[in-house]
């Protein structure tokens, strides 16, 4: 049952979420990616207007889809936004900007067409539609969460997944930022009426409260075990996620190394190791 799972997960990817909010699910499956890339198409009820938040990879029948669906429930997309760079969100960016005629705005300047940014604390206004921008970084150093406050809900990307964990993307992602970021959507959950997680791969969360307290504890947890690996003698990166990860699918290893890089380095920052070699 999907209540026993953290989050408390959607038996299904893809579809209507929220009054506001439609998942359009890409066709990239990988362990990284789960089931796929999630292209969130939000409208207001009764507007003409739409925003896509991560158009997803460079395929074209996936963003004739958006588009198409947006079509056909009457909507005009008018804006496209990044919950951060990697490519499995913004691939698709450019050719979806021509396909649209919309800008693309991000929190890097890299991946921007047109003129607007992103920064946290924005509030965007698109028919009706209100959606404001929070800076949570960590995954990387670019990521955002769009809260959908009309809906209770949160976007976030990369930073919480609809199943599992995610990575620290090091040297770009930094833990430390990653738990302040995670205390943020905490606050969020625990006072500022968020219930619902829109992730960026995986399933619908329906108790936000519930998996951001999973991450938290999961982050901690590991911590421990990369510095208890670490006081046992493991002096690389890759000796730790052996030891650390020995239960997870080694196709996942080179992301877990990310991971146990930023972590050697938020403990090394803090003291509580010496320095580890490479």
């Amino acid at each position: 049952m999907s209540g026993l799972l953290p989050g408390d997960p959607a038996a299904a990817v893809g579809g209507e979420a929220t009054p506001r909010a439609l998942c359009v699910l890409a066709p990239n499956p990988s362990p990284m990616t789960l089931d796929g890339t999630n292209t969130w198409l939000l409208s207001e009820p009764g507007s003409d207007l739409a925003v896509v938040i991560d158009p997803g990879p460079l395929h074209e029948g996936h963003l004739r889809r958006v588009i198409d669906l947006a079509e056909e429930r009457g909507k005009r997309i008018a804006l496209t936004l990044l919950t951060h760079g990697h490519a499995d969100h913004s691939e698709g960016a450019a050719r979806f900007a021509e396909l649209t005629g919309t800008e693309v705005r991000a929190l890097d300047p890299a991946h921007r067409l047109g003129s607007e940014g992103l920064v946290g604390g924005q509030r965007l206004d698109v028919g009706g539609l209100d959606l404001r921008v929070v800076a949570t970084p960590g995954h990387t150093s670019d990521s955002l969460t769009f809260h959908l406050p009309d809906d209770g809900a949160v976007l976030t990307g990369d930073t919480v997944l609809g199943r599992g964990t995610t990575m620290v993307a090091h040297p770009d992602g930094r833990l430390g930022d990653y738990l302040d970021s995670l205390r943020r959507l905490h606050t969020m959950a625990s006072h500022q009426g968020v219930r619902t997680v829109l992730p960026g791969h995986g399933p619908v969360l329906a108790d936000a409260l519930g998996a951001v307290d999973y991450y938290l504890a999961h982050r901690a947890a590991r911590l421990a075990q990369v510095e208890t690996a670490v006081e046992a003698g493991c002096q690389t990166a890759s000796a730790v996620v052996a030891r650390v990860y020995a239960d997870v699918d080694r196709a996942l290893w080179p992301a877990a190394e990310l991971s146990v890089r930023a972590q050697l380095d938020y403990l090394e920052e803090h003291g509580l190791i010496p320095g580890a070699e490479d």
